[in-house]
């Protein structure tokens, strides 16, 4: 490691020498394209801070999803507060999904990693998971290192049998089939917020749907990462550095109106609730429209 290496990990909030990861891989990207390009059009976000990068772009996609399933819950007389979460995954969309839940009033009682989950049931010490993943990047089973009264368990799969009001899947593709839905739902589960990319298999959607349970989508539940990119490249356009609160602020308002438009358009062609049909709706009405009103399709 070179000295500059350790100056330049020494100055940031991860460890010495590591960056962070994502925000490293960007930056040797961005890098290249300026060495390659000569210019700068801001096609890159995710960039760090000192570049061009926004706040909250960390915290986005965790924080979305939850933003989106409030709205969800609130259009149903519900919310997080006083609910039991179990959140897959330890990462970045997992870590900040259950920092935002905590703060809206729920309690998180599991977290994962490829190797096994924890289970925590005074409540998942999220400083504790943020010092192993984030600073020691090691692996979740030290957990009980810091909460004696917590269990690990290998595998993956099995966090899915642990009791709760609301599941929020935030580690794979494909992690919860529908074996592990019907456990969910067996147990009293009635609402799942996809953090992940599809992590819900087509059988264990059908299962959630079937029984009831409000389902939000990856397509729309998860899209505040990419909504916080676009409010990057809108700072880079103006030169300009928002602070977190008012990209949060933004970021919140996005989500919620990303929830509002597909329960419209599932509403609106007799799918009342079925939030999978209202994205894919919303999403193609958006599209077909504007292609319409440029000439491209007729």
């Amino acid at each position: 490691m070179t000295e500059l290496a350790k100056h330049i990990g020494a100055d940031t909030d991860v460890p010495a020498g590591d960056i962070g990861t994502g925000a490293r891989e960007i930056g040797y990207m961005f890098g290249q394209y300026k060495r390659l390009r000569n210019e700068f059009t801001g096609v890159l976000t995710g960039k760090g801070l000192e570049w061009g990068g926004s706040l909250a772009r960390t915290q986005a996609t965790g924080y979305g999803l939850c933003y989106f399933m409030e709205a969800a819950m609130n259009d149903h007389g519900d919310s997080f507060k006083g609910k039991t979460v179990v959140v897959s995954g330890s990462g970045n969309v997992a870590t900040y999904a259950v920092e935002k839940a905590t703060q809206l009033g729920a309690k998180v009682v599991a977290m994962s990693d490829s190797g096994g989950y924890v289970y925590d049931a005074e409540g998942i010490d999220l400083k504790a998971i943020k010092e192993i993943k984030e600073v020691k990047r090691a692996r979740i089973s030290e957990y009980v290192n810091y909460r004696p009264n917590a269990v690990y368990t290998p595998g993956c799969k099995g966090i899915w049998t642990i009791k709760c009001d609301v599941a929020l899947p935030c580690a794979t593709q494909n992690e919860i089939d529908g074996e592990s839905a019907q456990i969910l739902i067996d147990n009293g589960c009635r609402i799942v917020g996809e953090g992940a990319n599809m992590p819900s298999t087509p059988e264990a959607i059908a299962i959630f749907q079937s029984n009831g349970a409000l389902f939000g989508p990856a397509k729309a539940a998860n899209a505040g990462g990419v909504a916080t990119s676009a409010l990057e490249m809108s700072q880079n356009s103006m030169r300009y550095s928002w602070t977190f609160d008012e990209v949060d602020n933004k970021l919140h308002d996005i989500m919620v109106n990303i929830y509002k438009n597909i329960s419209k358009a599932a509403a609106d062609y007799g799918m009342k609730g079925n939030l999978v049909a209202g994205a894919n709706i919303a999403g193609f009405e958006k599209v077909a429209k504007a292609m319409y009103a440029q000439g491209i399709a007729y």
